[in-house]
């Protein structure tokens, strides 16, 4: 059996101190582009773990949000753990730039009064999202990252 090293799963989670953005990993293409994988990390590892619904809200929101506040912006994904996401970009910048981009992002949660693609053709479990719970996240989320990188 080949051993895959994933990033993640060589972080002591017992460390992490949330809410933080983690600059993960960075790779170079043949091209010489760079992709940089970011930890945008909302609630503590094994100890608040977000619903689903509000993780489902938070991905629709953010989608756009920090493609709005981001230029190079190519996915944002959830984690499984659902406790925070990943940003996948093109480029490089460093964490605190990531985690204003952020901040702006969350306040543009905050003001949000729908969710964007919540029906049944745009998405597939358009039943479970909760913007109310999507906006209790982005006021927690967003003060710990001023805190942290005002």
């Amino acid at each position: 059996m080949t051993t895959i090293k994933v990033e993640s799963f060589s972080l002591d989670h017992r460390t992490v101190v949330a809410p933080h953005v983690r600059q993960a990993e960075f790779f170079e293409t043949p091209g010489g582009d760079v992709i940089t994988k970011y930890d945008l990390r909302f609630t503590q590892p094994n100890a608040n773990i977000m619903p689903t619904a509000a993780v489902h809200a938070l991905e629709h929101l953010l989608a756009g949000y920090l493609r709005e506040e981001l230029s190079g912006v190519i996915d944002l994904s959830p984690m499984g753990c659902r406790t925070g996401f990943y940003l996948i970009r093109l480029g490089k910048a460093p964490e605190a730039e990531i985690a204003r981009a952020l901040v702006r992002a969350l306040e543009k949660v905050l003001q949000a009064d729908t969710v964007p693609a919540r029906n049944a053709t745009q998405c597939g479990n358009y039943r479970d999202i909760s913007l109310f719970g999507a906006q209790e996240y982005a006021k927690e989320v967003r003060q710990g990252l001023l805190d942290k990188y005002a």
